[in-house]
């Protein structure tokens, strides 16, 4: 027995000095700088590479490269991406509308497997996300740490904004993203559309078995969006009316949220008729076709001349700005939640808006800590369908495609790229 047990604690010191080397060379790695970081990590008994699609410069396409596989640091993840949803915010970087750092890898609403974690992550971040577990990842990533995170404001995280949308890194203002070569390619959000990405903890949620990994990219941006506009910008109320204006994959979110929230009337307002029939689907009570109609006058008699409590505006133009600010009533809440091409100006009657107390509000998102598990859990309930929502599916390698039809309104509600089985 005192053999047997001698033999038994050599072979624990054994695998606690082998688990502490390779930390400690990990460690050792992570101090040396961004390459010696990108440099020779790979999972265990996994990939040491990966492919990722680069966004080089406007008018370019995607290509897909290799990357070395990145590595996460301390509080962040290594998420094996299963699914990457195909999102506008994206193709204004594509078609320089936006600037970002390039080259760099798009795609910030993923689903993924947990494969690994980042040295020095705390224990407690280990225990809510072990490997394996499915996650669903949401394209604001608060640090938790400055100001706004504080207050609870997770929505206008200071180093989000800083380091990400600013530079196109996390928040030790470096990528995990290197080409084969070394050269170091940039990240909107995690940069979802590769095989694996770093996500950190905060930005994650679990996502349970019975929600599948495709149809549930969108909780992280689409319908994160959708949440945080009604949820925390017009702080929707029940039997509130709500109007859409531009149902593609955020705006039908929009209606689902509202119906979910116990919208009385949803008026889903587009110029694509293919759309409106879906809106049907999702929850709308009225469509408005704005190419045939004027849309602020339907909706005000719809709604008895008043204009409804509170109107999204998901597009991010100029018309549809204006039309989002008429169309609520008196001491209403016009919701912005459209990106606009940098040189975008919207026009306000400031006469209306000051006697009418109109309130027009912007929302780029909700909280991941506090709104994403909720978000997952209303998903998992049946009150928001997934499936309907998904209007297209396509492969890795087809993910130009899918943003090339994008940008002509070939997509009715939301396309997601499928990359790892």
């Amino acid at each position: 027995m005192a053999m047997s047990a001698s033999s038994s604690s050599r072979a624990l010191l054994r695998r606690i000095g082998g688990a502490l080397l390779r930390r400690s060379l990990c460690a050792s790695a992570e101090a040396g700088g961004d390459s010696a970081a990108a440099a020779g990590y790979h999972v265990a008994g996994g990939p040491s590479y990966m492919r990722g699609a680069v966004f080089w410069e406007p008018g370019r396409p995607l290509t897909l490269e290799e990357f070395r596989m990145p590595r996460p640091k301390a509080g962040e993840l290594l998420i094996k991406t299963k699914a990457c949803g195909v999102c506008h915010s994206d193709l204004h970087v594509m078609k320089g509308e936006i600037p970002f750092t390039s080259p760099c890898v798009v795609g910030h609403e993923i689903t993924g497997e947990v494969v690994d974690h980042g040295t020095h992550t705390p224990a407690e971040i280990i225990n809510r996300f072990p490997v394996g577990s499915h996650v669903v990842g949401a394209f604001i990533m608060p640090c938790g740490n400055c100001f706004y995170c504080v207050k609870g404001q997770e929505d206008l995280c200071e180093s989000f904004f800083a380091y990400n949308r600013a530079k196109g890194t996390l928040y030790d203002g470096e990528t995990r993203l290197f080409l084969r070569n070394g050269k170091p390619v940039y990240m909107y959000s995690m940069g979802g559309l590769a095989e694996y990405c770093v996500v950190p903890a905060n930005a994650l949620a679990v996502l349970p078995n019975s929600l599948p990994y495709t149809e549930s990219a969108i909780l992280g941006c689409a319908v994160f969006t959708a949440y945080g506009a009604l949820r925390h910008a017009a702080e929707m109320r029940a039997g509130d009316s709500v109007a859409v204006i531009g149902v593609g994959g955020v705006g039908s979110s929009c209606l689902q949220i509202a119906k979910a929230f116990g919208a009385s009337e949803v008026i889903a307002v587009d110029v694509l008729d293919e759309k409106l029939q879906n809106a049907r689907t999702l929850g709308a009570t009225h469509t408005v076709n704005a190419a045939k109609e004027d849309a602020v006058e339907k909706i005000k008699e719809i709604t008895g001349g008043r204009g409804v409590d509170v109107a999204v505006e998901a597009l991010g133009k100029a018309l549809t700005f204006a039309q989002c600010t008429k169309s609520v009533r008196d001491g209403g809440k016009a919701v912005m939640i459209g990106l606009a091409a940098t040189d975008v100006v919207g026009e306000v009657d400031i006469t209306r808006l000051v006697r009418r107390q109109v309130k027009i509000i912007g929302s780029y998102g909700a909280r991941a800590r506090q709104d994403l598990p909720q978000i997952v859990k209303l998903a998992e309930s049946g009150a928001f369908n997934l499936q309907n929502t998904i209007s297209r599916k396509c492969k890795f390698e087809e993910a130009n495609g899918a943003y090339e039809d994008l940008n002509q309104g070939k997509i009715v509600g939301r396309a997601v790229v499928e990359i790892m089985e």
